[in-house]
């Protein structure tokens, strides 16, 4: 008896080839005659067209033969498993899983099924560090840049990893050893983050996040205002160093840095001083923390892209916005369009900018189609590349292997680690570590959260701001909230818009505050379809103000303690006035009457000596964590 071929699901032919083969082959099944299986369990089947399929036990469908000469999975192959699914219903469909699959495989089966030179190429792989997340009920790897997934147990030959077939190989030797690595540290824990090293000496730091952490203590020294061409072009050097050592964080939080220090210099609005200030704090972090889990702390050695095979993702909505043009002038419209991942439960990102104004943003050109499509459809694409950060592209000049569909009800059929209840989101923000060390991923947090009731909708005018209180199927609140951006004029108009109809769900970035669960949103689904706020034309306008926001005392008393940091890095800690000092007391006597007395005692332990770079970043690391956690 196959119980291999038994064992694949609809679900799972789809990830081994995509569901146009599958549902083709299921139309055709009525004219496949009854398959034949041999005494060795070999299964034939023969077609109308004079196709004929041969499944060998121990093989996946990649290697069966067919005569139809089609490369790679076609709809024959599938069509043979459905045969012998549709000729053997009474049998059981249930594999017994072996002990400890699939890490018990041990290598000399990896080598007989993959060969030596595979895992050669894994080991390097492997040797700088790489970060995986091993999901036990799902049986599926989480890399860095791809998934690999095991969909029956006991046969290596039926694997969906969602990588290009160049690297797929090694990527599944890599899954086999991270579950063997959980199994062996963490055996009980369904879901388990590996860091996969070399040898023991790889825990050493290596050499350029050092150099990365002294640049940045020298231009928290002599401050952003003071930073000339020579510090940003160390800046870059460093960057470049990062790159090459496949140091991705470092290297991507410098990119954010000499951005910053460059918007600075041309009187750009899109500088921050705050953000840089979380910037510098950033770095000497990652250096700092990179000893005990390198890998996770400054990214892997991975490729920075990785080619994916045909991926289907489901659009989440979009955030649109406004940066200066080349040699400022003029401005640039960008988006960032949300794309969930339902075969390894991730949220990625397409980014996109557009030069001169021509139309609507919602029009613009992106992926052979519409910003406003794509970012309310499903695509289906074999030209789509993935970064170490999650950031997906569709390569230019194969628009054509890239299709958008209507969104339908997608957002149902969503995995539930991205579709939680509000109790569920909360507990995916808890345990999280802090910002300043965790990857620099995008759409870490975007997800769908069911709405079930609309309890209140209030607009505050003097902030700008439009907060709804909805409730999930379990009667637990949480509070959907969108600030007024010039770049989206219209869109607190629509999200009332749509709050006031019939809301299913609504997805977006979800944060804590105040001890509840805050979405900030960006696409909302209701009985007449999906809504994009920042995309859609209103069909009404914002609820009358009804009061003002009632303020957080303690994100008040945060807020307050980050500005005066950031005002120190940017003047530079050896260029402070005398005056600066004096602002300190009445921002810890804040931060100790909410409750946050560690923090004022690291904002008074740096007042005392405002020179002192390490209590300065011990003071903004310190904030910027309780920032995250009330």
């Amino acid at each position: 008896m196959r119980t291999d071929l038994l064992a694949l699901t609809t679900d799972a032919l789809a990830g081994l080839a995509n569901r146009g083969l599958v549902k083709r082959a299921t139309r055709d099944l009525d004219g496949v005659p009854p398959v034949a299986v041999a005494d060795d369990g070999t299964v034939e089947a023969g077609f109308a067209d004079g196709a004929k399929v041969t499944l060998p036990p121990g093989h996946g469908l990649d290697t069966a033969n067919c005569t139809c000469g089609a490369p790679g999975i076609c709809r024959h192959r599938i069509g043979a498993v459905l045969a012998y699914q549709r000729d053997h219903t009474s049998a059981p469909a249930t594999v017994a899983v072996p002990p400890g699959w699939p890490g018990s495989v041990t290598d000399e089966e990896l080598i007989a099924c993959f060969g030596a030179r595979t895992l050669a190429t894994a080991r390097r792989m492997v040797s700088g560090g790489l970060t995986t997340r091993v999901r036990r009920q799902a049986m599926t790897v989480e890399t860095p840049t791809a998934t690999v997934r095991f969909l029956v147990p006991g046969e290596l030959g039926f694997i969906d990893c969602d990588a290009r077939a160049e690297s797929r190989d090694a990527l599944v030797v890599i899954a086999v050893w991270a579950f063997r690595h959980a199994d062996a540290h963490r055996p009980d824990d369904p879901d388990v983050t590996v860091d996969l090293t070399g040898q023991a000496d790889r825990q050493t730091v290596p050499a350029e996040t050092a150099a990365v952490a002294a640049i940045a203590g020298e231009l928290l020294r002599i401050g952003v205002s003071s930073a000339d061409e020579v510090l940003t072009a160390a800046l870059r050097r460093e960057h470049a160093a990062c790159e090459r050592a496949n140091l991705r964080w470092p290297a991507s939080a410098l990119a954010e840095l000499v951005g910053q220090l460059t918007a600075y210099g041309t009187r750009s609005a899109q500088h921050d001083p705050v953000r840089v200030a979380e910037l510098i704090a950033e770095l000497h972090a990652r250096h700092h923390a990179a000893g005990r889990a390198p890998s996770r702390v400054l990214g892997t050695d991975e490729p920075a892209e990785t080619p994916l095979r045909q991926v289907r993702l489901v659009a989440l909505g979009c955030r649109v916005g406004h940066e200066p043009g080349e040699d400022d002038t003029g401005e640039a419209d960008t988006a960032e369009v949300f794309l969930a991942h339902p075969g390894t439960e991730t949220v990625l990102a397409v980014r996109h900018r557009w030069t001169g104004r021509t139309g609507t943003i919602a029009s613009r050109r992106i992926a052979g189609t519409t910003l406003g499509s794509l970012a309310a459809g499903n695509v289906v694409s074999e030209a789509a590349v993935r970064s170490a950060g999650r950031v997906v592209r569709f390569g230019a000049g194969r628009l054509a292997r890239t299709t958008i569909s209507p969104l339908g009800e997608s957002w149902t059929e969503l995995p539930h680690a991205l579709r939680p209840s509000v109790t569920e989101a909360l507990a995916q923000l808890t345990g999280l570590p802090p910002r300043v060390v965790r990857p620099r991923v995008a759409a870490e947090l975007v997800r769908v959260m069911p709405v079930t009731e609309v309890r209140q909708v209030r607009y505050h005018a003097g902030a700008q701001r439009l907060d709804a209180v909805v409730a999930d199927a379990d009667g637990t609140v949480a509070t959907v909230s969108l600030t007024h951006r010039a770049a989206a004029p219209s869109a607190l108009d629509t999200l009332a818009d749509a709050l006031a109809g019939e809301p299913v769900e609504v997805s977006g970035a979800i944060r804590r505050a105040r001890g509840g669960l805050v979405i900030e949103p960006y696409a909302v689904r209701t009985t007449d379809g999906v809504v994009v706020p920042d995309l859609a034309t209103p069909a009404g306008a914002v609820p009358p103000a009804t009061g003002h926001a009632s303020p957080d005392p303690l994100a008040a008393a945060i807020e307050d303690a980050l500005t005066l940091l950031a005002e120190a890095a940017h003047r530079g800690l050896t260029r402070l006035p005398p005056t600066i000092t004096a602002r300190v007391t009445p921002i810890t006597g804040e931060l100790t009457r909410t409750g946050l007395t560690h923090c004022a005692e690291a904002l008074k332990a740096w007042s005392t000596n405002p020179a002192d770079p390490v209590t300065w970043l011990r003071a903004e690391i310190r904030l910027l964590t309780a920032d995250e956690l009330h």
